[in-house]
């Protein structure tokens, strides 16, 4: 089974590569139900494994100048906030266990998976329905920009998600960005929220195993060399109703697996 994790890790980076999102979708149910990992200590590892993984994407991105800085900090300062927020003040304090009806225990793990597993509903329904015609506004809505920012850091914060499926969007239609400039802001943005939220969890102890997170991360690097590499040629946008019908089953067998076993 470990095998098949460290396989389907490099699945991580390429959609990051070809999409600007969509890894962190992913990275969660890969360390919970493929290498058996805690959901709680699971989010950490997501954080750290995206971020970097995102790191290497946004520097190729960089290189073919689709990074846009004020935009990315615009979005990216107030979600930090609210990361942190979330990191380091609300999560903790949730119990591990929440509360027990009849037999049936309603558990933290528990919280986080079903969460995860309705945004990865949203997401794969916001994936495969058809592209919309790109909306250009007269200028950057930058307060906009920032509120959306800080919303999208509560969900990296809580579920350590990258965002990128709501990161993308937003700057298409606040910041004003044709699609390959999105997609590459959105891994630049997505760095910094996942580093500062792993940062976070390091300081308030969170252990870690980093034999294997390197070693994931290592796997998902693969995969992000390939997927950029695909993104010079590929149409990103092209591959969204497809990774999203996958993400779909995805969110549905995480559900009902949580719900009904």
């Amino acid at each position: 089974m470990e095998y098949f994790g460290f396989f389907a890790s490099i699945i991580i980076g390429i959609t990051l590569g070809l999409i600007g999102g969509g890894g962190s979708i992913l990275t969660i149910p890969i360390l919970v139900y493929l290498f058996k990992v805690n959901p709680d200590q699971a989010t950490s590892y997501s954080l750290f494994i995206v971020g970097l993984t995102a790191l290497f994407g946004s520097y190729s991105h960089y290189k073919m100048g689709n990074l846009k800085l004020k935009s990315a900090l615009y979005f990216a300062v107030p979600s930090v906030v609210s990361i942190l927020i979330i990191r380091e003040v609300i999560f903790p304090q949730i119990a591990k266990t929440l509360f027990c009806v009849a037999s049936y225990t309603v558990s933290k793990d528990f919280l986080i998976m079903v969460i995860f597993s309705v945004l990865m509903i949203t997401a794969a329904i916001s994936m495969i329905k058809k592209n919309q015609p790109e909306i250009k506004s007269a200028e950057t809505n930058y307060l906009q920009l920032s509120i959306i920012g800080f919303l999208v850091g509560i969900v990296t914060g809580f579920l350590g998600a990258g965002g990128g499926f709501l990161i993308i969007p937003a700057l298409l239609f606040f910041a004003n960005l044709p699609m390959k400039q999105a997609v590459g802001t959105s891994l630049l943005i997505i760095t910094i929220n996942s580093s500062i939220g792993f940062a976070g969890d390091l300081y308030i102890g969170t252990p870690i195993n980093y034999t294997f997170l390197l070693s994931v991360s290592a796997m998902a690097l693969i995969g992000m060399f390939i997927g950029s590499q695909l993104s010079k040629k590929i149409d990103g946008s092209k591959l969204k109703p497809l990774f999203g019908w996958f993400v779909l089953v995805m969110g549905f067998y995480i559900i009902t697996k949580e719900v009904l076993f």
